[in-house]
Formats: structure tokens, C-alpha cells, sequence
């Protein structure tokens, strides 16, 4: 047992110089290390504490970043290739807003017309207040329960909207005829109870019975057609008092937005455009800041109790340790460490267990996130500062959590100590 740096740093004047100090420093590092390293089981298990509370603080933040950043991929991508154009507004003498142009009847043919423009739909929200139901009788003692929206549409909707359908969309033929068919959104299908379109069921909107010929399943934009019943523009005019289409849903190429957004005004009312407006869907980049947001709270206190959860692992096997070595600190109390010594080399010891469980907890995470995110084909996000931040704060944790058995170790007396041993 080494005890010359202690008899060193007692000799010396209280004006240390650059030399004793440096040679105290490195004595207790060698002790420390020393120390730590005496009982491999007993580092592992105060390292363990530490390392899974540093990897889980850097995955779950990671994998909150790269989730998010998915997200907001995703909508970028969405919002270059959508655009949706609609009437402006304008207040009235009624002080409300009103639409301040109307939709011609043959918008999409004017629209499909423009470099970029890849399908086009017309949609218009059926405000008539209309019963639907999967039967024809009416019975009184059930409740009525609030009818799903009814959107009328012509055109390629699916290709606007980046729909998909099971079954199968009513087409121009439909329209041209004015047949009494619809496809319902999923959750307008839930809510009525229909499960399937393969045998054709039929749906009554009050004492018109439509023909179901698909299901939506998913929809990129215009979420609201998931619980919405969609019929054809025409057969909304005729039967359901739709006057004309109060929005368009484009696809258009990438890149065109600017393009388009221009053109598409002055293509449905050359003498004036204002009275149109193009916009594409919501950015991802607010959502994308939400999102993060959001996660990083929730996941950093996950981490941060796992974290705690390691620094009082790490706390209790360093009054293990203490107890153990009762006879070790009263023996270098004996040859002439002071009490600030023997907290010093204990409190060491904890901050290399707690860096050293931070290192490889912060490596653990990083790795985590790098493998989930490969499997799902995602972008890793990880931020640098985060993990040399994670291993610093393990650092910290095992600082903190050995001040209290340091403080016991310098409390030892040496008699008592050596009478014990």
C-alpha cells in the first residue's frame, strides 16, 4: 500500500508548489484508480447504474430527434409536391368574411392546362343537412347519432390528395351519368358500419340510396375525407343543393410550387386573380419543432430518472466500499492523510465510475439510435453537444453521488478503524 504521496502532501509548507502539486495530483489519481479498480465486480455494478442512465438519456433524446425529423421530411415532401387553391376572402357588410370568387365549372380543365400539374380535383363541402344511414327504416327508438360530412368531388382525387382506396373510385363515367355512388372515408365506413366494399352495399343519404364502391385508406392531405362520405360533384348538385367546388387539390411536380401557385389564380379568373388564393399544405417545420419538443421532455425524464437511479447505485456500493475498507482509510489516516485527502481520493473514484459509466453509456446510445434507425431506414439525428454533454453529466452524477460516503470516509477515526480490522 502506497502511502508516500500522503506523507509527501503532510510534509510539505502550505505554499505548495507546481511540482508537489503535481505529483499530489498524481498520487491520487493512482490511488483512486487503484481503489476503483481493485474489485472488478464491484466497478462493473457501480458503473452499470450510470451507463444505462446515460444510454437511455442519449437514445431516447436521439431517437425523439430522428423521429421528428422523419416527420418533418415527410410533410416537406408532401407540401412540394400539393398545393391547394382556393377563393380568398373579404369581409362584408355583414362583417363577416365571405368568399370573395367563385370556382368556375370548368377549373379543372383550365388548371390541368398548367406546366406542372400533374391531376386536379375538385372538392366541395355539402352543407345540406342530410340523415345518413347503412338502412332505409328509420327506427324511433334508436339515437341519432351525428351524420359523417358529405364532400362532393370530381376529377383524379386519389392522385391530388395521395389517396389510396380499397375497392375502387368513382370515375368521369360515373359523373357524366350522375350515378348515386360513393366511397367512404374509413372512419366515415367505421361509423356507419359498413366493413367492406366488395359486395356494394349501399348507404342512404335521406331517401337517396348511393352504391358503395370503395374505401379510403389513407390520404396524404385532406385528412378530413377519412370520416367524410364522397359522392360525385354532379350528383351533389342534383340531389344535395351543391352549387360548385369551393376548393382545388393539385398534384403537382417537384419544384413547380412556385410556378404554379402563380399561374393558377390568373388560369381560373384572368381579370382577377387576387380573388384566388394557392397555398401548400403546412410545413413540416413547425410541426417538426412541436414534435421534438414534445419527445425531448418526455424522454428526458425518463432518462433523468434512470440517471438518478444509477447515481444512488453508484452512491450505495460507495458506502459498500467504505465499509469495507475501514481498515485502508485508518491505516493512511495513521501514516498522515488528512480528512480532506481521504474525501478527496473517494470522491475520484466516484467521478472516474461516473464518467466512466457516462463514456460508455453515451456510446451505447449513439449506437442504438444508429442501429434503429438503419433497420427502419431512417436518417440518424444526433446532436454532438448532447452526447459529450451525456458523458460530462455522468461525470457529474458520480461526483455528486459520492460526496456523502466521501464524507463518512473522512469521519473515520484511526483507532476505531484499525481496533475494528
Amino acid at each position: 500500500m502506497n502511502g508516500r504521496g500522503w506523507r509527501r502532501r503532510r510534509a510539505s509548507s502550505p505554499t505548495i508548489g507546481l511540482r508537489d502539486a503535481r505529483y499530489a495530483i498524481r498520487d491520487l489519481l493512482g490511488e483512486s484508480l487503484n481503489g476503483v479498480s481493485a474489485k472488478p465486480s464491484r466497478l462493473v455494478i457501480s458503473v452499470l447504474g450510470t451507463l444505462v442512465g446515460i444510454s437511455a438519456l442519449v437514445m431516447t433524446i436521439g431517437l425523439g430527434q430522428t423521429a421528428a425529423g422523419q416527420v418533418a421530411n415527410l410533410f416537406d415532401s408532401v407540401a412540394s409536391t400539393h398545393l391547394r387553391v382556393e377563393p380568398a376572402t373579404a369581409s362584408g357588410a355583414d362583417g363577416k368574411d365571405h368568399p370573395a370568387a367563385s370556382i368556375p365549372s370548368d377549373a379543372l380543365d383550365r388548371v390541368s392546362r398548367l406546366a406542372g400539374v400533374e391531376a386536379v380535383a375538385a372538392l366541395a363541402k355539402v352543407s345540406f343537412a342530410a340523415r345518413i344511414t347503412a338502412v332505409p327504416v328509420k327506427d324511433p327508438s334508436s339515437t341519432e347519432a351525428v351524420p359523417p360530412p358529405i364532400v362532393a368531388v370530381s376529377g383524379d382525387l386519389l392522385a391530388a390528395v395521395g389517396g389510396t382506396v380499397a375497392g375502387r373510385m368513382f370515375d368521369r363515367g360515373h359523373e357524366a351519368r350522375v350515378d348515386r355512388v360513393a366511397v367512404l372515408g374509413a372512419g366515415a365506413a367505421e361509423a356507419l358500419g359498413v366493413e367492406s366494399a366488395a359486395s356494394s352495399p349501399s348507404i342512404f343519404v335521406d331517401d337517396h340510396a348511393f352504391t358503395v364502391v370503395g374505401i379510403l385508406e389513407s390520404c396524404e392531405i385532406e385528412s378530413g375525407l377519412m370520416d367524410s362520405v364522397i359522392i360525385p360533384l354532379a350528383t351533389g348538385q342534383r340531389d344535395l343543393h351543391v352549387d360548385s367546388a369551393d376548393r382545388l387539390a393539385l398534384r403537382i411536380a417537384v419544384g413547380a410550387a412556385s410556378t404554379v401557385s402563380h399561374q393558377a389564380p390568373l388560369a381560373l379568373a384572368p381579370n382577377a386573380p387576387e380573388g384566388f388564393r394557392a397555398a401548400a399544405p403546412p410545413s413540416g417545420v413547425e410541426l417538426h419543432g412541436e414534435v421534438q419538443g414534445d419527445l425531448d421532455v418526455v424522454f428526458f425524464l425518463i432518462g433523468l430518472i434512470t440517471l438518478v437511479a444509477g447515481g444512488l447505485g453508484i452512491a450505495n456500493v460507495t458506502m459498500l466500499s467504505i465499509s469495507e475498507r475501514r481498515s485502508e482509510i485508518g491505516l493512511r489516516r495513521a501514516l498522515g492523510a488528512t480528512r480532506r485527502q481521504v474525501a478527496a481520493q473517494f470522491m475520484t473514484e466516484s467521478l472516474v465510475v461516473g464518467t466512466l459509466g457516462g463514456l460508455i453509456g453515451a456510446a451505447v446510445g449513439v449506437l442504438t439510435v444508429v442501429v434503429v434507425s438503419l433497420t427502419q431506414g431512417w436518417t440518424p439525428v444526433l446532436d454532438l453537444g448532447l452526447v459529450l454533454g451525456s458523458t460530462a453529466l455522468g461525470g457529474l452524477v458520480g461526483l455528486a453521488a459520492g460526496c456523502v460516503p466521501a464524507l463518512k470516509a473522512a469521519h473515520v477515526e484511526p483507532a476505531d478503524a484499525l481496533r475494528d480490522s
